[in-house]
């Protein structure tokens, strides 16, 4: 085994970890949701102002949602009688936000 190897072997990721990791950017590979992360990133929205924003049904935006809420990369929260959208995270903004940076390099 090569000196690089020996080294490395022991510091590789579980598995598991990593499918999660891709599942991840499964999730974030979609151009719908992607679209929907950076409104979120914008402001804490509802299912309507988001619907209107982009110009969707709220039926398709209320199917995108429920797979970023299960993803964990959004959180939802109920005011009155609407329910707002908005980034989990600052770990969610950092990876939106560093990956537009890179493809606008």
């Amino acid at each position: 085994m090569s000196e690089i190897v020996t080294k490395l072997k022991p510091l590789l990721p579980d598995t598991n970890l990593l499918y999660e990791l891709s599942d991840f950017f499964k999730v974030m590979g979609d151009g719908t949701r992607i679209q929907l992360l950076w409104a979120l990133e914008e402001s804490e929205m509802c299912v309507n102002d988001l619907a209107s924003l982009l110009n969707m049904t709220k039926s398709a935006v209320s199917h995108q949602l429920k797979v970023l809420r299960v993803a964990k990369l959004v959180k939802a929260q109920k005011k009155g009688k609407n329910v707002y959208y908005s980034l989990s995270d600052e770990h969610v903004k950092t990876v939106f936000q560093m990956a537009l940076e890179h493809i606008c390099e």
